[in-house]
């Protein structure tokens, strides 16, 4: 039921940081997963934290639904707002406040973009490693919230490693700090519980983050494979070699074909799949770890072997694969983005069988996916002016998915489960643990205002609009042709 109206929300803010018109609406209604759409009945721009809180306390004091957001790139949905509630946007929270070279330590506000942290950083030679495809625009709070990884978290890990402490507001209006700046604190792992929420416990005001010192060197390694399973089986074989790249990316021939077009990458021609390999750090270790790794990738019989000779050379590799999502509008008008995981040692396996669902169902995909930790991220293509193009590729997302979990998997590595893997979250975890973290939020939220009808299968839904055109082209606004 739809609460009371917003005036005193309204008093809260001027008038142009205060908006219910179609317009605002409309440009918040999806995050990155445009299948899954809803209109807010308002969204506000705070440029202060109290301005958050303030609205937050108002929201929960009303039992108005909020979603935190940032730049949107998510793609599960999970930004979605609620048709009943507001949209708390939050990139004008963009401040770094402090980068302390010594402590090796950036706090920045919960709307500061992911590679400026690296860039304020990068003076004193330090960086920030979590490094998701969409680092140029996603914002730290959205990292927070779904425990970002990126290419790099082989090596380094997810957003909660690196996530020092945090300024949080909880669902109820209460704002605490949890973690310490020490990477070592007594108690428990408090920030590692509060990253990865999906904005159901509240939101982050503001973080203290870890830094790294830049890598000395990189040793950047293109492979071109004739099939699939080669790329997948050549990741088990570098690490049974007791080497841990910096990264370890696979694309398949799909995926290489839309880098190509929208950027021009140079990946070696004929090649139905290349693997990158990255290894980074001192000019000493790297030295001797690029000799292991050349008997290992020659021993995986490759098709093309190609070593970055230089910065120039590096980046162009890196630009095909951070490419792949934006370019898939090359080959598609409309593509899912999935992120199933599953084990290392099975991933060739996986990768064969998921081509042979897309040939049974009819419906093409692309394989592009962080290698080194099994985290799949397929591109399942389908035209959404088809009536059932939708429905029929939602069903061989979710088939990957259980495909996952049949295999010791898990059903998302990073983009979260949203909306878009309710379905089959209880197919993952079983009751009492569902039930376990339904208590949980209880405690922070017991209105349950934020993120309200996302994760859980029995979940209050929002008007979810999943099939056909999306709403803009219905309304004449936009056009594929």
């Amino acid at each position: 039921m739809k609460s009371g109206d917003l005036t005193g929300l309204a008093e809260l803010f001027p008038a142009d940081r205060f908006r219910t018109d179609s317009a605002a609406q409309a440009a918040f209604e999806s995050d990155g997963l445009l299948a899954y759409t809803a209109r807010p009945r308002g969204v506000v721009f705070p440029e202060t934290a109290d301005e958050v809180v303030s609205a937050v306390r108002w929201c929960y004091e009303h039992h108005v639904p909020v979603v935190a957001r940032g730049s949107g790139t998510g793609l599960s949905g999970g930004a979605m707002p609620h048709r009943d509630g507001i949209v708390i946007a939050l990139n004008r929270l963009n401040r770094i406040l402090h980068v302390d070279p010594v402590e090796r330590t950036a706090t920045v506000q919960c709307g500061v973009v992911n590679l400026a942290v690296s860039q304020a950083a990068r003076p004193h030679g330090l960086y920030f490693a979590p490094d998701p495809s969409s680092q140029s625009v996603c914002t730290i709070g959205g990292n927070i919230a779904f425990n970002s990884g990126g290419a790099h978290c082989l090596k380094y890990g997810m957003t909660a490693g690196h996530t020092l402490a945090m300024d949080v507001v909880l669902g109820d209006g209460t704002v605490t700090s949890i973690g310490g700046s020490s990477l070592e604190h007594a108690g428990p792992d408090t920030t590692g519980f509060f990253c990865g929420n999906e904005g159901m416990l509240g939101i982050t005001l503001q973080a203290t983050l870890r830094l790294l010192p830049l890598p000395e060197v990189f040793h950047t390694v293109l492979v071109g494979y004739d099939d699939i399973r080669a790329a997948g089986n050549a990741v088990g074989a570098i690490i049974a070699a007791n080497l841990l790249p910096g990264a370890m990316e696979i694309m398949d021939a799909m995926s290489i074909r839309a880098a190509e077009a929208a950027v021009a990458c140079g990946y070696p021609k004929n090649a139905n799949s290349v693997l990158i390999v990255e290894l980074e750090g001192s000019a000493e270790r790297v030295a001797m770890e690029k000799k292991i790794l050349a008997e290992v990738i020659a021993s995986t019989q490759p098709s093309a072997v190609e070593i970055a000779a230089n910065d120039a050379e590096r980046l162009a590799i890196w630009k095909g694969r951070k490419s792949v999502f934006s370019a898939a509008g090359r080959l598609s008008p409309d593509f899912l983005v999935q992120d199933g995981v599953v084990p290392r040692r099975r991933l060739g396996e996986a990768l064969e069988r998921i081509e042979a669902m897309s040939r049974e169902c009819g419906v093409p995909v692309a394989n592009v996916f962080h290698a080194g930790d099994g985290n799949l991220h397929p591109l399942i293509m389908y035209d959404g002016k088809i009536p059932g193009a939708f429905d029929k590729a939602n069903e061989f997302a979710h088939a990957i998915l259980r495909l996952c979990i049949e295999m010791g998997g898990s059903i998302t590595g990073e983009h979260g489960v949203g909306v878009e893997k309710r379905s089959v979250f209880a197919e993952m975890f079983d009751e009492p643990t569902i039930d376990l973290m339904h208590r949980v939020r209880a405690e922070m939220d017991p209105h349950e205002i934020c993120n309200r009808g996302k994760m859980f299968p029995d979940a209050e839904s929002p008007a979810l609009s999943t099939s056909g055109l999306h709403p803009l082209e219905k309304a004449g606004v936009i056009f594929r042709e």
